[in-house]
């Protein structure tokens, strides 16, 4: 996520893109009209707006190639207001989801159909502004450059193809978790094994075979989806099928926010199934990157890891995507670590300010029975992890 990283699934972008077409074609004229003259600053007038349901929020209808030709640059500060009188000062322009947790920005994430606006990892913007079909909103540049230096840091890639990545492993970001009380060979994380956009499914298919996978907590899908991949004829991950057809793999179908109840929810609901099975397990999402690792943090927290072991785990993650480490792009890594990780951890923390002092296990505890976890639940899972009956 980019934070908030999913991308829109295809069949998403094709109701979307056929619902927007509309008003892309009627705002047509308009952008040939957007360039102020006179030294006017760029502006998106009047243009159409649509819910983006998965995630959450608002698109503009105007593509990410249209709109950067009216001359708005990545770290810029922009002005967004709605025709029902909402509006937004003051904010940043990323071409991934940058700002903090909970924090609105204007985004043109690889792969949308249009430029968004939205909050990130928080709630629906387009409920929250109070919007319904046939507004508008006006986007203006309200400062040059002013988030240029998060952009610079925030701004990266990676490829999909395995000759880029030194093994499978790397290529999968597939790991085992050995951190706290969790035992050997019990728990491992990854990128989807069925959910191929990435072309990482059938290695990562191949790694959970080669360890003993017996259940699969799958944070990205929901069973229509799993079963809309497992229908395509390019399929390829035999082992996850044999799983899914045993009814070993939970589908979570979690969004982003993890700072909602919707989310504690859903989440509590995965690992109480969890705890209802024989490992060892597979936590993935589609990257095995936001939602994987927020999960991660919290089973871990639950395991007793401290915070250099919970830190060191979820920021291999970027090391394997990114090349980004403590020693290798540290600027890069630490902006990612305090604007993504330790919001994530402050979570879990239950808020705590204090993330080098706080009791992560005690707080993931909270944040579980919160979610509608029993003590006995809790109890078992936590056997699971660690071979101890009691837990502890």
């Amino acid at each position: 996520m980019r934070q908030n990283s999913g991308r829109v699934p295809a069949s998403g972008l094709r109701r979307l893109s056929g619902r927007l077409a509309a008003l892309s074609a009627a705002c047509a004229l308009l952008l040939a009209l957007l360039m102020g003259c006179g030294g006017e600053k760029p502006a998106l007038s009047s243009v159409g707006v649509m819910h983006e349901e998965e995630f959450g929020g608002v698109y503009v209808a105007s593509t990410i190639e249209d709109f950067n030709r009216l001359g708005l640059q990545y770290g810029d500060s922009v002005r967004v207001s709605f025709s029902n009188g909402f509006v937004l000062e003051d904010l940043p322009y990323y071409n991934g989801y940058y700002t903090q947790t909970g924090e609105p920005l204007l985004v043109a994430y690889p792969g949308y159909p249009y430029i968004k606006v939205g909050i990130n990892n928080g709630a629906d913007l387009w409920i929250t502004a109070g919007l319904k079909e046939g507004d508008t909103a006006e986007i203006t540049l309200a400062e040059r450059g002013k988030y240029a230096a998060v952009q610079r840091a925030r701004d990266i890639s990676y490829t999909d193809l395995r000759k880029d990545y030194p093994d499978d492993e790397t290529f999968a970001n597939f790991r085992m978790i050995r951190v706290g009380r969790i035992r050997e060979g019990i728990l491992y994380r990854a990128a989807s094994p069925l959910d191929d956009q990435h072309g990482r499914a059938a290695y990562v298919d191949a790694l959970i075979s080669r360890a003993g996978v017996r259940f699969i907590l799958d944070l990205a899908d929901d069973r229509g989806k799993i079963e809309g991949y497992l229908s395509d004829p390019g399929f390829a991950s035999p082992y996850a099928r044999s799983l899914f057809e045993d009814g070993k793999i939970y589908p979570a179908a979690l969004n982003m926010n993890y700072g909602s109840e919707e989310f504690r929810g859903k989440i509590t609901a995965g690992f109480a199934a969890m705890a209802e099975e024989e490992g060892p397990y597979l936590l993935h999402c589609t990257e095995g990157k936001d939602r994987t690792g927020f999960a991660c943090i919290l089973i871990e927290a639950l395991a007793g890891a401290d915070l250099e072991e919970i830190t060191d785990d979820y920021m291999l993650t970027y090391r394997n995507y990114y090349g980004i480490s403590g020693t290798h792009e540290k600027e890069k890594y630490d902006v990612i670590r305090e604007n993504v990780l330790d919001p994530m951890i402050r979570t879990v923390a239950q808020g705590a300010e204090d993330l080098s002092g706080a009791d992560l296990e005690k707080g993931a505890e909270e944040y579980l029975t919160a979610g509608g976890m029993s003590r006995e639940t809790l109890d078992r899972l936590k056997a699971r992890l660690t071979g101890n009956e009691t837990g502890r």
